[in-house]
């Protein structure tokens, strides 16, 4: 008998800690989903490290903060994998506008809000049905420092990924019966192009570790949080910070 197929959805993994994620479930066996918004050139060149890590995969491009681009997706998606269903769901798109909340105009405020909080309802809503039927599933939700620190500059941000971690808490309650976990990373400063306007050298000082997190770092928790290993581990954050602490 062959063995069924395990997908894992990826949001935002055209690029840094998104791709890498996809690559190291890749080489964990799954078949990848990799979704993008806009950058379809960086989707192919992930689709590609995914085929050399040893898997296979498939773009699946939407915005996350577009209710109904994601449903349009889902169904497509779900249509041409009869019989099949998305069993791994890592939550990894956001963006940053970072202000004073003084100056913060409001697009700034509810752009972020939609990506990080409202992305997640988006996507993982319509995909928990089928982890629940076949009970087994993984959902991983990448927070921040940000999100349980609280920085300066970044009220948005913060806002975002703060209800994100209450939302991981809330839902894994709600699944954890059926053997599905709902998890939620939390990095610190990590080398991506994300952080690429950051003052590395100042910010480092500040950083126990002494220096900046690498993606790879972050795919290889996600990716043991994914495995059956992770099985009795839920509605926790972890957070993946070189020792900063609130």
């Amino acid at each position: 008998m062959m063995q069924q197929i395990r997908y894992a959805l990826v949001t935002g993994a055209s690029r840094g800690i998104g791709r890498a994620i996809a690559v190291k479930l890749a080489e964990a066996g799954f078949r990848i989903v990799i979704n993008y918004a806009s950058n379809r050139a960086a989707a192919e060149e992930a689709l590609a490290a995914v085929r050399a890590a040893g898997s296979d995969g498939e773009l699946l491009p939407f915005d996350v903060a577009d209710a109904q681009a994601v449903q349009a997706a889902v169904a497509s998606w779900q249509q041409a994998h009869p019989g099949e269903h998305i069993s791994v769901v890592v939550n990894n798109a956001g963006i940053r506008r970072d202000n004073l909340m003084m100056w913060m105009p409001g697009e700034e405020w509810r752009s972020v809000i939609a990506t990080s909080l409202d992305g997640f309802f988006h996507v993982t809503q319509p995909l928990l049905k089928d982890m629940l039927v076949a009970k087994w599933g993984r959902i991983v939700n990448i927070v921040s420092l940000s999100g349980i620190k609280g920085m300066p500059g970044q009220t948005n941000y913060s806002a975002a990924k703060g209800g994100l971690i209450a939302a991981t808490k809330a839902l894994a309650q709600e699944v954890a019966k059926k053997r599905v976990t709902v998890n939620a990373v939390a990095p610190g400063f990590i080398s991506t192009d994300m952080t690429g306007d950051l003052d590395e050298a100042e910010l480092k000082k500040a950083i126990p570790a002494g220096r900046f997190g690498q993606a790879d770092e972050v795919a290889d928790l996600v990716a043991f949080l994914v495995s059956d290993k992770a099985a009795y581990i839920t509605g926790e954050v972890i957070s993946i910070n070189g020792g900063i602490y609130c």
